[in-house]
C-alpha cells in the first residue's frame, strides 16, 4: 500500500499512556497507517472514535469507564465502516470469544510481535478476522456456536453496563451521576436493576462478578465500604 494515498486510519484505546505512545511510534513507523486519537478511558475511546470515526479501533480490554467488550459493542453498532481490534494480555478462550462476540473482528495478545499487530490490523481492514496463536477461527467458531442459555450480562443495557463499571472501579452513586450526567437517584435505579438482572445481593458480589468477567482489571476496583459489603 502507498503510505501517501488512502492510509489505514487508527484510534488506539489503552489505560497506559507509555503503552499508548508505543503503540503510535509502532504504527507509524509502518508503511500505510495514520493514528489521528487516543485515550486511555474507555468511554472517551468510544466518543473519540464516534467523533473520528477511524478505519480501525485498536482497543485494550481492561480501561476505566468503559471495557474493551463495551467500547467495541458501542462502536460496532454506531460506527458500522470502523472494525475493532482487540489487543489485551489475557489469551483465554473465554476472552478471544467474548471479544469476538462483543464485535471486534481480531484479536491480539500484547507479547504478540509488532509485525503481527499491523498484520492483523490488515488483515482486519481487508474484512478477514484475526486471531493470535494458538487460536485457529475453526476453534473459536466451535465456541462461538456451542448451544447455551441467556447469558444474564446480556440483558443489561448500555447504561446498566456502564453503572456495572464504574461501581467495580469505588465510585459512589453521586460519583457515577456526575460522571454520566444523570441524576443519583437514576443511578442508583440502574444499579439496582443490574444487580436484580445479574443476580448479585451486593457490591462485593458485583466486584468479583466484574473481575470474574474480564470488565475491569484488580488494580482499578475499589475497596466496598462498610455499606457495600
Amino acid at each position: 500500500m502507498n503510505a501517501t494515498s488512502n492510509p489505514i486510519t487508527i484510534v488506539l484505546g489503552d489505560d497506559h499512556n507509555i503503552v499508548l505512545k508505543g503503540l503510535r511510534a509502532l504504527l507509524e513507523s509502518q508503511s500505510g497507517f495514520t493514528v489521528i486519537g487516543e485515550a486511555t478511558d474507555g468511554l472517551k475511546v468510544s466518543n473519540l472514535a464516534e467523533q473520528l470515526k477511524p478505519d480501525i479501533l485498536v482497543v485494550d480490554l481492561m480501561m476505566p469507564g468503559l471495557s474493551g467488550f463495551d467500547v467495541a459493542r458501542r462502536v460496532v453498532k454506531r460506527l458500522p465502516k470502523t472494525r475493532v481490534v482487540i489487543l489485551s494480555m489475557y489469551s483465554s478462550e473465554a476472552h478471544v470469544v467474548e471479544a469476538l462476540q462483543s464485535g471486534a473482528m481480531a484479536y491480539v495478545v500484547k507479547d504478540a510481535s509488532p509485525e503481527e499487530l499491523a498484520n492483523a490490523i490488515r488483515e482486519v481492514h481487508a474484512g478477514r478476522r484475526y486471531l493470535s496463536a494458538p487460536y485457529s477461527n475453526d476453534l473459536i467458531d466451535t465456541y462461538l456456536k456451542r448451544p447455551g442459555g441467556v447469558d444474564p450480562y446480556d440483558t443489561l443495557t448500555p447504561r446498566e453496563r456502564e453503572v456495572l463499571h464504574l461501581v467495580a472501579e469505588g465510585l459512589t452513586s453521586g460519583e457515577i451521576a456526575g460522571r454520566l450526567f444523570i441524576s443519583p437517584r437514576t443511578a442508583e435505579s440502574h444499579r439496582a436493576n443490574l444487580m436484580r438482572k445479574l443476580g448479585l445481593r451486593s457490591r462485593t458480589d458485583l466486584v468479583r462478578f466484574a473481575f470474574q468477567r474480564g470488565i475491569v482489571p484488580l488494580e482499578a476496583m475499589g475497596a466496598p465500604g462498610p455499606a457495600d459489603s
